[in-house]
């Protein structure tokens, strides 16, 4: 019997948590410019039905408020689309919106998610203490949670927030995170939602239970910014634009570079500006979900 090739492909070296940095290619696309063509917004069809929506924004780090602002309000119609698409239902006040911040907040480049639910204003328990206030604010029951990381709990984020969703029953979960990107020209400049969930680490190999209609029970919409590069992708990635590699991923990789790639997967390159990139998103996705759904 023949041995089977256990040689991988440039594709294998590949880690990108975005749809719009995905070999596979898409069943629809649809892309349109906002703000004076200061930000694109990518949308994305799969073959399996699942939909994306890809904000291209550059270094918003350098933007005033209004400009955020106006890019909050952006991201507040893309959330009611899907929102509405994916729940059949209307965003009033008796939609039941359930936010989790996946990640760690001891770590910036992991931050997204825990450092955007404490900037949220959760109005859940309003409706239960004094329905005429709840009534007044018009917005929709939000509540939130930030479950932290398997080695600080002792518990996946997966399994509380399926315990969190038995409690609450919403109508939908957003689930908060960074992800990965194969490009650095995406970290800190872009924001992606999907339909189809999330599965916290993917994205830089350390997967978890997956946070998705089918494990908790009810549609669950994800939000992510791009924080990280896996330094295997990013050296594989040069070696396509210089023209070193085949373009279509299916290319296997010298056999001198396939040691460093293969050491490359222990580390992950973010921003020098982590600080003021994380801040900066965060605060951006709370202003947009609490617009959308709570109380700005």
């Amino acid at each position: 019997m023949r041995e089977k090739s256990t040689k991988k492909t440039g594709a294998e070296y590949f880690r990108s948590d975005l749809a719009c940095e995905s070999l596979s290619p898409a069943a629809e696309t649809e892309e349109r410019t906002e703000m004076e063509g200061a930000v694109t917004v990518l949308r994305r069809r799969e073959a399996d039905g699942g939909r994306s929506v890809t904000v291209i924004c550059g270094g918003i780090t350098a933007w005033g408020d209004e400009a955020r602002s106006r890019m909050a309000d952006i991201l507040v119609r893309e959330l009611w689309r899907m929102t509405e698409a994916m729940t059949g239902r209307r965003v009033d006040g008796n939609l039941r919106v359930l936010v989790v911040g996946l990640g760690n907040a001891h770590m910036t480049p992991d931050a997204v998610g825990p450092d955007t639910v404490r900037r949220l204003t959760v109005t859940r328990h309003l409706r239960e203490h004094d329905e005429a206030l709840f009534g007044a604010l018009g917005c929709c029951e939000l509540s939130a949670l930030v479950p932290g990381v398997l080695g600080q709990t002792g518990m996946e984020s997966g399994e509380l927030s399926k315990a969190a969703v038995e409690l609450v029953c919403p109508d939908l979960v957003i689930a908060v995170d960074a992800l990965a990107a194969r490009s650095c020209q995406r970290l800190g400049t872009t924001v992606q939602l999907s339909d189809g969930g999330i599965a916290p680490g993917a994205g830089i190999g350390n997967r978890r239970m997956a946070l998705t209609r089918d494990t908790l029970g009810c549609p669950v919409l994800s939000i992510g910014v791009p924080t990280v590069v896996d330094s295997s992708t990013l050296v594989w990635d040069a070696l396509e634009k210089a023209g070193m590699a085949g373009g279509d991923g299916d290319k296997q990789p010298p056999s001198e570079l396939v040691d460093v790639l293969e050491q490359g997967r222990s580390f992950l390159v973010s921003p020098k500006n982590s600080d003021d990139v994380v801040e900066t998103y965060c605060r951006l996705l709370a202003l947009s979900l609490n617009r959308a759904f709570g109380v700005e």
